[in-house]
């Protein structure tokens, strides 16, 4: 579902303010590949295909939403996958790496150690001696082709805006989004992993490799990750209840509930009145795409 919703949330306490906020429905784009999953992947399967790869290798934590997608990806585009898992194996397997095994992906496994060194020649090497040729994905999809991808967002919104915000994991969701604002208009990210200052330089990098510049209209609010990545404390889980009291939606945990924390604490001071907000939601808890997280 290309170009996907675009939804106003009537809510005191940000009308009280001035402030209308505008949801994009990116979770509406696929069921097993929404949101930024596709949009990343759309530009890599694209040049996989034309390189004439047959296999798309990546790498992922056990409930990694990417590896997910790219299962899903494969078999809906025939391609082989491979996933390389971080730690060791478990069986049963989960969920998210059942979906996968059923969608076709091969799985293997580092132990963590060597998953810090997954992009250094000697592993991919090794990789290659056992699986043959590949398109390699990295973790999470962002790379250049996968910051394009997500750059063609902002031209989907028919409405005036004037920040568009979205949770943060790798950086590559942000550093496209911002690069495909108008003059005028800025990118909010609210990483979701604690210690995260490093994603300013991340995010800065990918923009210089999509685009050959960082765009210079983005920030980062580093406060709401709530303990780190896929932690989460009663103050959050009240939120998420509360807001699907107000409006309905049940918001994932891991990256959407805090984003919209986020937004919320955040009104009375970043957003003057009359400042229109959107908010990129690519998950939803009660869609059969939840509960797996992995980096954004």
């Amino acid at each position: 579902m290309l170009p996907s919703p675009l939804e106003e949330i009537a809510d005191a306490r940000l009308g009280g303010r001035g402030v209308r906020l505008l949801l994009k429905r990116d979770d509406l784009i696929h069921p097993d590949i929404p949101g930024n999953k596709w949009r990343k992947l759309r530009g890599n399967l694209d040049e996989a295909r034309r390189l004439g790869h047959d296999t798309l290798l990546t790498f992922g934590g056990a409930y990694s939403n990417h590896v997910r997608a790219v299962a899903a990806a494969g078999r809906l585009f025939g391609f082989r996958t491979v996933g390389v898992i971080r730690g060791e194996e478990h069986l049963p397997l989960n969920p998210t790496l059942r979906f996968a095994v059923d969608a076709g992906m091969r799985l293997t496994y580092l132990d963590r150690t060597s998953y810090r060194t997954k992009s250094s020649p000697g592993v991919v090497d090794r990789l290659r001696a056992e699986f043959g040729a590949f398109c390699l994905l990295p973790e999470g999809g962002s790379n250049a082709l996968g910051v394009r991808g997500c750059a063609e967002l902002p031209a989907e919104i028919d409405r005036p805006f004037d920040v568009i915000c979205c949770s943060c994991g790798t950086g590559g969701t942000l550093a496209g989004i911002a690069a495909g604002l108008a003059p005028g208009q800025r990118a909010l990210g609210v990483p979701v992993l604690r210690g995260a200052r490093f994603l300013a330089d991340e995010v800065d990098a990918l923009q210089r490799a999509a685009f050959g510049v960082n765009s210079g209209n983005w920030t980062m609010a580093y406060d709401f990750h709530f303990g780190g990545y896929a932690k989460s404390t009663p103050e959050l889980a009240r939120f998420i209840a509360d807001f699907h009291d107000r409006h309905g939606l049940a918001l994932e945990p891991v990256y959407e509930a805090k984003l919209l924390y986020a937004l919320f604490a955040l009104a009375a001071d970043a957003f003057p009145p009359g400042t229109t907000v959107v908010a990129v939601l690519n998950a939803l808890a009660d869609r059969a795409f939840r509960a797996t997280p992995s980096p954004t």
